[in-house]
């Protein structure tokens, strides 16, 4: 599949890599401003995360919003999605799971909000991973789509310090302009893109990492914070997101033979 940066070898890897991911997700976890927004303003009562094993947006989304939420993965380990459930006191049936390769899967309903976090910049082709998602979406619904953003400070770190992963990763679907113009071309409306994030860095599998690039890290993390605490902006080159938000019409003529 050319399309795809990563395969299933790669994802199993990767989390199995990963330690403590049964967390207790807070009220004010990394993008709840602009999801409650989507939800108040859109009567958002159905969700899916694409993309999102083990479900964190997805839990959120039901603890705090009480959303009829999806998980939909081309990998979903139970145990730990349970076990995330467990500690955010949820129980197996608040959320459905649906383990899929999305290029193999036609949507058997669609959503008042559908999200991914972190999902589109591992694949080559931008439009068609983004029109994926417009298929999810019901007529009236948000699309709403975060990814990294490697054209900052935090991609230097990742090219030089882990450059396995930094390849993982399509460097050009970064571009709040080139988002907004597929979702635009699709037929969505009321598009918004842009930069997320004053600034912040991080590695992968930090702790494994020699001790010296722990502390340069940790160095330029401080500096950063600093800098844009005294002046607060986002940008390109410092700002460690990029949000993707658009509406779909209650009318829309979006043409499924855009999916190749």
């Amino acid at each position: 599949m050319a399309n795809l940066l990563t395969d299933r070898a790669f994802w199993v890897n990767y989390w199995e890599s990963k330690k403590g991911l049964a967390v207790q997700l807070p009220s004010n976890y990394l993008f709840y401003r602009q999801l409650a927004d989507v939800i108040q303003k859109g009567n958002v009562k159905t969700a899916i995360e694409l993309g999102g094993f083990p479900g964190y947006y997805a839990v959120f989304l039901k603890k705090y919003f009480q959303l009829d939420v999806t998980l939909l993965d081309y990998f979903v380990h139970p145990p730990v999605v349970n076990e995330l459930l467990k500690i955010n006191e949820l129980t197996e049936s608040d959320i459905h799971i649906i383990e899929t390769d999305l290029f193999n899967y036609e949507p058997a309903q669609q959503y008042d909000l559908v999200l991914s976090c972190g999902l589109i910049e591992h694949f080559n082709d931008t439009t068609d991973i983004i029109n994926r998602h417009i298929a999810f979406v019901k007529p009236g619904g948000t699309l709403f789509i975060t990814l990294p953003n490697f054209k900052a400070v935090n991609g230097w770190f990742q090219k030089n310090f882990d450059k396995e992963n930094y390849d993982k990763h399509n460097i050009d679907s970064m571009n709040p302009a080139l988002l907004q113009s597929i979702c635009e071309k699709a037929g969505l409306k009321e598009v918004k893109s842009s930069y997320f994030g004053r600034f912040s860095v991080w590695l992968e599998n930090e702790a494994q990492k020699p001790v010296g690039v722990k502390l340069f890290k940790k160095a330029v993390w401080l500096t950063g914070k600093i800098f844009t605490k005294i002046i607060p902006f986002e940008s390109q080159a410092l700002s460690p997101y990029i949000i993707l938000e658009a509406k779909k019409p209650l009318l829309t003529f979006f043409v499924k033979s855009n999916l190749t």
